[in-house]
């Protein structure tokens, strides 16, 4: 198919563009395979380009000759485009609908986007298992890099390398896929250096209603347990849903049959519950009847901020069994693609500090999400703003990226990255000119050869001026678990995703600037304070009469 088939209206004239805060702007409409963009020749103003994948619903409106269209995006950015003549309005509007709603993947951006950067490293080779595993090796011995997915047959959402108990055999690996949801066995996501304890992720058991039993499923997760030590099973579902998965096929581990597993159960919701909350979220925001009333409650009656609370609440709850407790944690919900991995990662956060930098939070996205196999392609497929009925899209990274932001937010010194940082992120993954976050998986990842036809994110981030910009100017290293609070008061709204074009950003950005020019001259002058210590010193050295009182 060529995109010039759906181009019925490539350029017009004389286009007003409208955004909150911001100087109208007039000048041409251009519409291309992958973007919207109107550029002008008035001084001083910035060209809009806008990827079709970033639109989520257009909505035409007419007032005599003049049409507008009011493009709706998935980073929650809403523009209008006054368009004179009807005809071109209309033409415009629905190649842009044609555009926006393209199925094929190979069609996407990604695919023909050239970098105008040099590439430094390639962030398709930055976070490999195996370079992961060496660091493994040099903490224990006790686990292997078993290669039982590698032609992905195993287990779909698994990567082809994967880290088990050094004493678990790959034919017991495939026995125990047969018992876990979507082949998902129990797999290791985390070693805790100062105590050797683990988390593993996994699916959950195919039980039944007939209670059925898999002994290599008990072996492979006792394996992790230290002699007379017990272990938790954190269940992401309720017990009411865990016991209807069980009518389905589904179901939990019986305590008769891991008898070394204490099982919890904690209320993470589920993606279409996730995405109506969302949706909620994003009115709530728009709201501008300027009632306070009526915001706090459309803010409650979204829950967002229960779900954050919720996740945060079940995360601690990982990261305390292994750091206080000294037990190992397996993790699971149902399909352990999504609530599983937001656990997962967050506990790393609470746990790790190496998490808590640039290049480690990378490799968390890329090793608990990305390699994990969380569904991005279905969970990111619609925003807040679609008119489209929701089929699997929901908000389960974004809510992952607001709990990192509620922990930035509460230890502002402990994290190497910035704020900005986390919105790229949200970004990329909803519509971005990289690979990354194309597919649902590393089987669908390699089925598109991605890593040979498009560019990766962390190519682009890794640079030195992009790192500059989302590096944290008051990050300190810090070595210590850190324990976020989940009291109500504590969760906040994160305005710089939920209000960022709801508001000028004026007064904040010249704050931010005010405080990185605070640190650099308390830099200066700690540096004039250490080089006059030195010349005491020296003084004191050379001349002993200085010494005497």
């Amino acid at each position: 198919m060529e995109f010039a088939e759906l181009i019925k209206t490539p350029r017009v004239d004389g286009v007003v563009l409208h955004r909150p805060f911001m100087p109208t702007v007039e000048g041409t409409l251009c519409l291309t395979g992958h973007h919207l963009i109107l550029s002008s020749r008035q001084d001083n103003t910035e060209e809009l380009w806008l990827l079709h994948s970033n639109i989520d619903s257009i909505e035409k409106r007419f007032v005599g000759s003049v049409g507008s269209v009011i493009v709706k995006c998935k980073d929650l950015r809403v523009i209008q485009l006054d368009i004179p003549g009807m005809e071109e309005c209309l033409n415009i509007a629905s190649s842009i609908e044609a555009l926006s709603t393209l199925d094929s993947v190979s069609l996407m951006y990604p695919f023909f986007y050239r970098p105008m950067f040099e590439v430094i490293e390639d962030g398709w080779n930055s976070f490999l298992p195996q370079d992961a595993f060496k660091d493994l090796e040099s903490m224990t011995d006790e686990w292997r890099l078993s290669d039982v997915n590698k032609d992905f047959t195993v287990c779909q959402s698994y990567p082809r390398l994967v880290a088990v108990p050094k004493n678990i055999d790959d034919d017991t690996l495939k026995k125990v896929a047969t018992f876990r949801h979507s082949g998902r066995f129990p797999v290791l996501s985390y070693y805790h250096k100062k105590n050797g304890m683990v988390m593993m992720r996994a699916g959950q058991p195919l039980t039944g209603t007939n209670g059925r039993r898999c002994k290599e499923d008990e072996k492979l997760i006792n394996a992790t347990l230290r002699p007379g030590k017990r272990g938790y099973i954190i269940d992401t579902r309720t017990i009411n849903v865990a016991q209807q998965a069980k009518a389905r096929g589904g179901g939990f581990e019986s305590e008769g049959n891991y008898p070394q597993w204490r099982r919890i159960h904690k209320a993470i919701e589920r993606y279409n519950v996730l995405q109506e909350s969302l949706i909620k979220l994003v009115e709530a925001c728009g709201d501008q009847s300027h009632s306070m009333d009526r915001w706090l409650s459309k803010l409650e009656a979204s829950n967002w901020q229960t779900h954050i609370k919720e996740i945060l609440t079940t995360a601690c709850l990982a990261a305390q069994c292994i750091d206080r407790e000294g037990a190992s944690v397996l993790v699971h919900g149902t399909e352990g693609t999504d609530s599983t991995l937001q656990v997962t990662s967050l506990a790393q956060i609470i746990l790790d500090p190496g998490c808590r930098t640039v290049k480690g939070f990378q490799g968390l996205v890329e090793r608990e999400w990305l390699q994990a196999g969380h569904p991005f392609r279905q969970r990111c497929g619609q925003s807040a703003y679609s008119n489209s009925k929701p089929r699997q899209e929901a908000p389960v990274f974004l809510l992952f990226l607001d709990c990192v932001w509620q922990i930035l937010r509460q230890f502002p010194c402990s994290f190497e990255f910035n704020e900005s940082f986390l919105v790229l992120l949200f970004e990329h993954a909803y519509a971005s000119q990289f690979g990354t976050f194309l597919g649902n998986c590393a089987a669908d990842r390699a089925r598109l050869s991605l890593p040979e036809k498009t560019v990766s994110l962390w190519s682009w981030v890794n640079r030195p001026q992009e790192l500059e910009r989302l590096t944290n100017p008051l990050y300190e290293a810090n070595s210590l678990v850190i324990w976020p609070s989940v009291a109500p008061q504590s969760l906040l709204l994160w305005e710089g995703v939920f209000l960022r074009w709801n508001r000028s950003s004026k007064c904040l950005d010249e704050a931010y600037d005010e405080m990185v020019h605070i640190i650099e001259y308390n830099k200066e002058l700690q540096n004039k304070v250490n080089s006059l210590r030195r010349q005491l010193a020296q003084l004191e050295t050379e001349d002993p009469l200085l010494n005497t009182p």
